[in-house]
């Protein structure tokens, strides 16, 4: 039991420290994930709320990292930007296809073309 207490208090340090980063108060995060108030954020934090891996989906889409990260399992160099496009579903199709590009020109400014 006390191993469950010990994961749900990393995950929650890692929801802290990706939000901060990003900038996001705690009721920030709670309004994207439709939470009626930050309590559930401050709870998840601290560990003292188990969090769905629905939620956790939702929270690494939202702070763009991947679950992995949560997990404190490694995360591949380019699953942010990856994952990035793929939780963001208020991107319009003309925005996305913007990106695309931008990454294919990155791409070839990367191998010198």
């Amino acid at each position: 039991m006390k191993n469950e207490e010990n994961k749900g208090s990393s995950i929650g340090s890692r929801i802290r420290s990706a939000r901060e980063e990003m900038g996001y108060s705690q009721l920030d995060l709670a309004k994207k994930l439709d939470f009626e108030s930050a309590t559930a954020i401050s709870l998840i934090e601290s560990g003292e709320r188990n969090i769905t891996i629905n939620n956790l989906e939702k929270i690494a889409g939202i702070l763009h990292r991947s679950v992995n990260y949560f997990l404190g399992k490694p995360e591949k160099d380019n699953v942010t930007v990856e994952y990035a496009l793929r939780a963001d579903k208020h991107l319009s199709p003309d925005a996305k296809k913007a990106i695309l590009q931008f990454i294919e020109l990155a791409k070839n400014n990367k191998n010198g073309k």
